[in-house]
């Protein structure tokens, strides 16, 4: 997977907004607007599982009809074929990972939910601590634009730790941990990227095929990351870039 300048910034103002000290809704709200940018989406909505009621509450939309989600709440949740296979997933998820198109088209909850808004392709991110959900993200775009491809899937597993780190902190009321932001932006696109990638568990050879560069390569950038960021080895690299 190769990241754009643009694409990197965006992950860097996101990861800033996780470190910054915000409530639960704040959270899901503030980064909903970076993420849609990230992913060339139109629509995005938040929402928070309760294990008592075995319901979604407290939504957070961006540009959907407050009344649809008002009535998604109410009672397409309870009517919703994708969701909860999609809540079972801890890694960013296609609604097509889970329900073939030509098959959500043929519902009430696409015809007279999704399609109100226009909402046609879906990607869902879940923040899960110890067993617990404690928010997602539903990201989505309408008919006239592409199925969210694997690399936009895997941009957002990129951001699920620290959206989850985040959402924790603010249940809890702990302090924020200072911002990881800048020491991204001191590394340069390509080393932004092996940090990225080696934050996700991929070894050198691994890294080397995505970016398409030789191992020897991906080692010199991996030096150069530890040197910038002071981490003295990859998984304190990876808690630098994504804690």
């Amino acid at each position: 997977m190769h990241l754009t300048g643009k694409q990197m910034g965006l992950i860097s103002k996101i990861m800033q907004a996780f470190a910054e000290s915000h409530h639960e809704g704040q959270i899901r709200e503030i980064v909903g607007d970076l993420v849609m940018q990230l992913l060339q989406a139109q629509y995005y909505a938040s929402f928070v599982w309760h294990d008592d009621s075995a319901s979604f509450g407290e939504a957070i939309q961006i540009n959907m009809d407050p009344s649809n989600i008002s009535q998604y709440e109410t009672y397409y949740q309870f009517n919703d074929p994708i969701t909860p296979l999609m809540k079972r997933y801890e890694v960013a998820v296609r609604s097509t990972d889970v329900l073939k198109q030509e098959e959500l088209v043929k519902t009430e909850f696409y015809n007279d939910f999704l399609k109100k808004d226009g909402l046609c392709w879906g990607a869902n991110l879940y923040a899960w601590q110890e067993g617990r959900n404690l928010g997602d993200m539903r990201i989505w775009r309408d008919s006239r634009r592409d199925n969210f491809s694997e690399d936009d899937l895997r941009m957002l597993d990129m951001i699920q730790p620290a959206f989850t780190s985040a959402l924790s902190r603010a249940r809890s009321g702990a302090a924020p941990r200072p911002a990881n932001a800048s020491l991204i932006i001191r590394l340069s696109p390509r080393e932004q990227e092996t940090a990225q990638l080696v934050a996700q568990g991929l070894s050198d050879k691994e890294i080397a095929r995505h970016l398409n560069i030789a191992t020897t390569t991906v080692r010199t950038h991996l030096e150069n990351a530890f040197r910038k960021t002071g981490a003295s080895n990859r998984a304190g690299l990876a808690h630098k870039i994504l804690s």
